[in-house]
């Protein structure tokens, strides 16, 4: 088959999670014998605007094509996939693969005017998160609505969102949940040498520095919390800047800021660390969940469902926003090195085995067909 992924912000990237689900779906699917095409936008690498971004024609058999963008925030995203869905309308592609729910309110031009299958994947129910404002939610609940209307099929990757639609659209869903692949273990180098972090020296958090992911609840958990390990908050800012000094206005001294990490250093992070915390409020469905376990980490996350679904009882799950309890657990775990093993020695095989891209490939492929 032919076709066209759009969406993300540009692959290959680790600019959100969208970006590692297009990069895996489209990479394997060119593997199978199937002619892919991804829209990158254009513009600056949104969580590191000092990383250069390479402007690639050709991605491990994906053809990649850069589309015309307004590089500002409440812009970008919505300039990049208007001009990617003129792209795909004129293109060859037989199905165009929308990717979050603010994409898919240009939806109804490749539904119009041409016969294309149209299918969109709901990362999460966007509309919710803190960063946006108030023509910006709009915007993408607009563009949610559209999916529901428009899509010849909708993905959504947790049971709390396929419920969700069913409820408030009545509207059929398919729920095809992230893949996760076992990882090589790696010692701490890089990292020693950065900020001196050993093998189980550090808590860490890795991920967007954004409101939703609960990194106030972690702050301040963290301040009444009775240890020499190091909290480390890994990720970059994304338009939320204020919100990351907020951050660091929080925090001591035992608090380190990594700032956007990928390649041998995220390796390393999620290779040495002690536990591996997701408290948030709001997830689509949390792919450094995912890897976190995949590298044997025990896991302390919120229960939202999105969280508690994926780790069932093989991490520990706390009430979201409850500041006490999570600093409870994070103590209690700091002071029970045999039970953090415990849930270390399951963590790795649990996860490879129920998250596999090889799976979500094949289903996503069946729902391409009709």
């Amino acid at each position: 088959m032919k076709i066209a992924m759009l969406g993300q912000k540009r692959i290959p990237s680790r600019e959100g999670g969208v970006e590692i689900v297009v990069e895996e779906l489209a990479t394997r699917m060119v593997n199978l014998g199937h002619d892919v095409t991804c829209y990158n936008r254009g513009g600056k690498h949104v969580l590191d605007k000092n990383q250069k971004v390479e402007n690639l024609k050709e991605y491990k058999g994906v053809h990649l094509k850069k589309v015309w963008t307004i590089d500002k925030k409440g812009l970008a995203a919505m300039t990049s996939s208007f001009f990617a869905t003129l792209c795909a309308l004129f293109s060859k592609a037989e199905v165009v693969h929308y990717h979050a729910e603010g994409p898919c309110a240009w939806m109804w031009i490749i539904k119009w005017f041409s016969r294309k299958r149209a299918v969109a994947t709901i990362h999460g129910l966007d509309w919710q998160r803190g960063k946006w404002g108030g023509f910006a939610s709009k915007y993408i609940k607009f563009g949610e609505k559209q999916a529901v209307k428009r899509a010849d099929e909708i993905i959504v990757l947790s049971r709390g969102v396929q419920e969700y639609f069913r409820t408030a659209y009545g509207r059929k869903t398919v729920f095809i949940p992230n893949g996760v692949s076992r990882p090589e273990i790696v010692p701490a180098k890089l990292i020693a040498e950065k900020w001196r972090l050993e093998k189980d020296s550090y808590v860490l958090f890795l991920g967007r520095i954004v409101p939703e992911k609960g990194l106030r609840y972690l702050v301040e958990a963290w301040r009444g919390i009775r240890t020499d390990k190091k909290l480390v908050i890994a990720g970059g800012s994304s338009d939320t800047e204020e919100f990351m000094n907020e951050l660091k206005g929080m925090a001591g001294d035992d608090v380190i800021f990594t700032g956007f990490q990928q390649g041998r250093v995220l390796e390393e992070l999620y290779s040495n660390a002690y536990i591996y915390t997701l408290p948030s409020d709001l997830e689509g469905m949390p792919l450094s969940l995912l890897e976190a376990m995949s590298y044997g980490n025990c896991c302390v996350v919120s229960d939202i469902p999105e969280c508690a679904e994926v780790v069932e009882d093989k991490a520990v799950v706390f009430p979201k926003g409850n500041v006490d309890e999570l600093r409870r657990v994070l103590q209690g775990l700091l002071d029970d090195p045999e039970k953090v093993a415990e849930y270390k020695k399951s963590a790795a095989d649990f996860i490879c085995q129920k998250y596999n891209w090889d799976d979500v490939v094949d289903k996503t492929l069946e729902l391409y067909r009709g």
